[in-house]
């Protein structure tokens, strides 16, 4: 898997934060907070990472709104320098997605696609990356529409006040 180490910063993150309350209350590496969006640092390796938590989940199964548990639902953009990964787009939704699914990003007027495995969503490429990144800069939410393995169907929406802040802070404390 490509993305495995994505898989363990969201373990990483799930683990030690627990919702973003309780990162900015006990997680150790929390450097900083731009409105909704906190930057983490790592070290050994050295990793940097911007997350938020969604200001709104509607999830429906059959047009009707539901209520369903899920898991911490997540937006990331990582910086791995080691692995010249700088500017990764991902996201969890919480729970497993539905094989083969994708998920739908809409910013603004432009949308993009996330690529699913386990619980876990990203972008295609570095340069799918980029213009996403782009595009959340200029943006005021990130609305990720997505599928579960049980045929829930999700949209979570992500303000994006801060991110552009968030994000420098992090390329700058990881940059190659």
């Amino acid at each position: 898997m490509k993305h495995w180490l994505v898989g363990a910063l969201a373990g990483t993150v799930l683990c030690a934060a627990g919702g973003m309350a309780l990162a900015q209350e006990e997680s150790t590496n929390r450097v900083n907070a731009e409105t909704d969006w906190s930057v983490f640092v790592e070290d050994d390796p050295t990793q940097c990472w911007v997350v938020s938590t969604p200001r709104e989940t509607v999830n429906t199964r059959d047009g009707r709104v539901v209520s369903v548990r899920r898991g911490e639902i997540l937006m990331f953009v990582s910086f791995w320098p080691g692995q010249e990964r700088m500017g990764e787009v991902s996201f969890t939704g919480g729970y497993p997605f539905a094989d083969g699914s994708t998920v739908s990003m809409e910013i603004g007027d432009s949308t993009f696609e996330l690529f699913t495995e386990g619980e876990m969503a990203w972008a295609a490429s570095p340069q799918d990356d980029q213009r996403i990144i782009t595009a959340m800069k200029r943006g005021a939410d990130a609305v990720l529409t997505a599928r579960s393995s049980r045929g829930t169907q999700t949209q979570d929406t992500f303000s994006l006040i801060g991110f552009t802040a968030a994000v420098e802070d992090a390329e700058a404390r990881c940059g190659n």
